[in-house]
């Protein structure tokens, strides 16, 4: 019987152990993930240094380890003799953990592919899904089974498009239809029907239709949400001197027949952000493993219009002057309002605004515009005292201040906190600052 050992994970020591991918009994290849670890930075998988039978676990989730530190006690076995293979044929054990190489498939062909894949018990599997603890996450937080999977990566590895497709299964059949057997075997959100309720039974109703714009919000939206690893980090604008300045401008533009917004001195501020942080100005290629950044900076503006929400790109943001933005925008929203819009006026964004400050609210949590990877949310400012040092006397002097909430979403494949919070600070302090907000 050998021992397995927490191997050389670098410089981390009590590290929390997240997630145990075998139990006693099971059968494990060579390399297979066992246990995986989750430290301030990192998230990593411990694999098995040879193939046998899981004696005896000895950790649990929660537990701190290091290096050195026991994980479980490994016999000899393999996975051809485990229990688990009995319901494959005799001729053919492959291992699951460790399949043959196949040819790379596409999203797709996973869906698609007639070759069934198994619905047995999780138990009746040799090896847990082959896949990183990222995949898990996001897997988890779809709600997909991942052990129903069937990986498209090198060795049968599960990449995020075998789970994008699945999800993408679902979001084509119309609410309420359950997903078909064959589609349920493959993996697909194992949810509920939606419910049917005559709602007339509990009292008078009104049945209204969606406009056209609604419903393919809808299913944008719905598909964003879904697609996306979604995170919003919130912060806040000292906009006073801005806002001093947008007034003292007003009647100047409004003698040119528009009005001097505070969203195009937004427009101004987040291209000089994007410059400084061309990740949120980019999009991940069909792959996913490259990052597309954007030398052009077209920014979508959400316009709420009486048929819905809709989303006219303002192009070449970085060439113009805040008069400039605000007359286009201007021009934009009356086109928008009127239904006037051109499929084209919609397309090419590289970053989105959604300003609520017009109508209230505090904070909320913009959905992405795939295939961006950023969104900003921008809410009703607010006067809020702020401290502005010591008086005379030694008394604490506080200064009434106007304060803009802001409300950055990111994909988070493509953005971690660390640089979502630097982004939304930098963005704080070109506001708070006219001269850097004109440059």
């Amino acid at each position: 019987m050998k021992d397995v050992l927490v191997p050389d994970i670098g410089d981390f020591k009590d590290v929390e152990v997240i997630e145990i991918l075998v139990k006693p009994g099971d059968s494990v290849a060579r390399e297979q993930s066992l246990i995986s670890l989750e430290s301030d930075k990192a998230t990593m998988e411990i694999p098995s240094p040879e193939a046998g039978v899981v004696k005896e676990l000895v950790v649990k989730l929660g537990d701190k380890v290091s290096e050195g530190s026991l994980i479980l006690k490994l016999g000899p076995g393999s996975q051809e003799t485990a229990p688990e293979r009995k319901r494959e044929p005799a001729s053919a054990p492959p291992k699951a953990a460790t399949p043959p190489p196949a040819p790379a498939r596409t999203a797709a062909q996973v869906v698609t592919q007639a070759e069934p894949v198994p619905t047995e018990p999780r138990e009746a599997v040799a090896s847990l899904p082959h896949a990183s603890p990222s995949i898990r996450k996001f897997a988890r937080e779809l709600g997909v089974d991942l052990a129903r999977v069937r990986g498209s990566g090198p060795r049968g590895r599960i990449v995020v498009e075998d789970v994008q497709a699945f999800v993408k299964d679902v979001m084509r059949r119309p609410a309420g239809q359950a997903a078909p057997a064959a589609a349920r075997a493959g993996g697909v959100l194992d949810v509920l029907p939606w419910p049917e309720v005559d709602f007339a039974r509990f009292g008078p109703v009104e049945l209204k239709p969606r406009s056209r714009i609604q419903k393919l919000s809808a299913a944008n939206l719905h598909r964003n949400w879904v697609m996306i690893p979604h995170v919003t980090q919130f912060d806040e604008a000292d906009i006073t001197d801005l806002e001093a300045f947008r007034k003292s401008n007003t009647a100047e533009t409004e003698k040119r027949g528009f009005k001097l917004t505070m969203l195009a001195f937004l427009i101004k501020a987040s291209v000089t952000a994007l410059r400084q942080f061309p990740e949120f100005n980019a999009s991940l290629d069909k792959t996913g493993e490259n990052l597309v950044l954007k030398r052009y900076f077209h920014i979508g503006v959400a316009v709420d219009t009486p048929e819905g929400l809709v989303v006219p790109v303002v192009r070449d943001a970085d060439r113009k002057g805040v008069f400039d933005l605000a007359r286009e925008l201007s021009e934009i929203s009356k086109l928008a309002r009127d239904r006037k819009l051109k499929p084209g006026d919609m397309q090419g964004g590289t970053f989105s605004i959604s300003s609520l400050g017009g109508i209230g609210g505090s904070a909320f949590t913009p959905i992405i515009n795939a295939p961006e990877v950023a969104i900003l949310g921008v809410s009703r400012s607010y006067l809020k005292p702020l401290y502005s040092g010591k008086g005379e006397k030694g008394e604490d002097l506080f200064k009434a201040r106007l304060i803009l909430p802001l409300s950055l979403s990111y994909d988070h494949r493509v953005i971690d906190g660390a640089l979502a919070a630097r982004f939304t600070s930098y963005l704080a302090n070109v506001l708070s600052d006219i001269r850097r907000t004109l440059l």
